[in-house]
């Protein structure tokens, strides 16, 4: 009698949904991190200096990002690919490498350096509202009410949360409201990755994603580290090669950068991109908690009002989602991630 024999063993497939939900972990907790490197820079002065400075991490976090982009999609830039960019196209990668990968970074990062996590991670829910808005007026694309009520309760929440916050030293009066610099400034990172998510909507759709990408890095890279040296002087970078700088950018790198963007392309290749919008509208829940946990960080009245009407906006908004089919491309679904430490 002859033994069946024994199927070869075959390692199961890793569902999409688990590297998205990984990688929403990594970009939740990104602004706290983030915040923590700061504090343990702030224990470790050279001549004075914080070695892990905002904008030492922004900077180094990018030369990160690029050197992953480049390593994954190199292939992308040949002759036949570029030849088929046109002029036009470029100028527009020009504009949402400024707005995305310059000016968006660099006000959130601003942001955290004036305000609390929390209220940089609500109001940054401005974004998928106000896209919403402009690709209705600019793109005609047609949206159901269960989306527009969603939207319109996640920007009550965010308005909410900025003017019931109680304002720090730094604030601005307006209309009778004393609103914080740092929600000012996470608000007009919000407003720039708007303008950049439509422009991609609306004209780059049609780019590969590796030319996008590292183009958009690349550049707004280098416009951010000019716009540092003029506003803060030529000594701002003097510790972009410091060995206790370098060595927690390392990590920061790997894990928040590579791991985290690796895994989130990968998911979103293997996933639907209405299951990739569901598991990154948990962004500011998870992003709360490791506040909590990391930074101690609990939540005030302010942004337990604000943040209950952004989450509920969400909520609608998904179960909007699901009754209504869409498209999207890769570049354009970052938009509702928020802050991911690039």
């Amino acid at each position: 009698m002859t033994r069946p024999k024994r199927q070869p063993y075959l390692p199961r497939k890793i569902p999409g949904q688990i590297y998205l939900w990984v990688a929403i972990l990594i970009f939740g907790a990104s602004s706290a991190v983030t915040r923590k490197l700061t504090e343990i820079g702030a224990q470790h002065f050279i001549d004075g200096r914080n070695p892990i400075s905002l904008c030492n991490v922004l900077f180094v976090g990018n030369i990160c990002a690029l050197m992953v982009l480049i390593l994954i999609y190199w292939r992308q830039w040949n002759k036949a690919t570029l030849r088929e960019i046109s002029r036009k196209d470029w100028f527009s990668l020009t504009a949402v490498a400024i707005l995305s990968g310059a000016l968006a970074p660099g006000l959130t990062f601003q942001a955290l350096a004036l305000t609390g996590v929390n209220n940089v991670i609500l109001v940054g829910r401005l974004e998928p509202p106000l896209v919403m808005a402009l690709s209705v007026w600019l793109l005609r694309e047609r949206v159901n009410r269960w989306e527009v009520v969603g939207a319109i309760a996640a920007f009550i929440g965010v308005t909410l949360t900025i003017i019931l916050q109680p304002p720090g030293v730094a604030a601005m009066n307006m209309g009778g409201f004393k609103i914080g610099s740092g929600e000012l400034f996470a608000a007009g990172g919000a407003l720039a990755s708007v303008a950049s998510t439509i422009i991609v909507k609306r004209q780059l759709s049609h780019v590969p994603l590796g030319i996008f990408s590292i183009f958009r890095t690349a550049l707004g890279s280098v416009i951010f580290f000019f716009i540092a040296l003029i506003l803060y002087g030529q000594d701002h970078f003097a510790d972009i090669f410091s060995p206790f700088l370098w060595q927690w950018m390392l990590v920061y790198g790997v894990v928040i950068v590579v791991v985290g963007q690796s895994f989130w392309l990968k998911g979103l290749r293997a996933s639907t991109v209405s299951t990739a919008s569901l598991v990154g509208s948990f962004t500011p829940i998870i992003g709360i908690i490791a506040a909590y946990l990391v930074l101690g960080e609990a939540p005030t009245q302010a942004q337990y009002i604000g943040g209950s009407l952004v989450l509920a906006g969400i909520f609608i908004s998904q179960l909007g989602m699901k009754r209504h089919r869409f498209t999207k491309v890769e570049q354009e679904v970052e938009a509702d991630m928020g802050f991911k430490g690039v």
